[in-house]
């Protein structure tokens, strides 16, 4: 049986500049904008907005 492919990996990026990076999935059908989540940046130490990369 085929893998799931409706889900796709994605790449966070930090906006505030320190490199860091999250991988997670999404679905593509349901979810069809870039993703904008705040997470923790382990460089920086607080909470800071990370967006969808290609």
């Amino acid at each position: 049986m085929a893998k799931n492919e409706k889900r796709i990996l994605v790449k966070l990026r930090s906006t505030e500049g320190s490199g860091f990076t999250y991988y997670t999935k999404k679905n593509k059908n349901n979810s069809r904008e870039r993703i904008e989540l705040m997470k923790y940046d382990p460089k920086l130490r607080k909470h800071v907005m990370f967006k969808e990369e290609k």
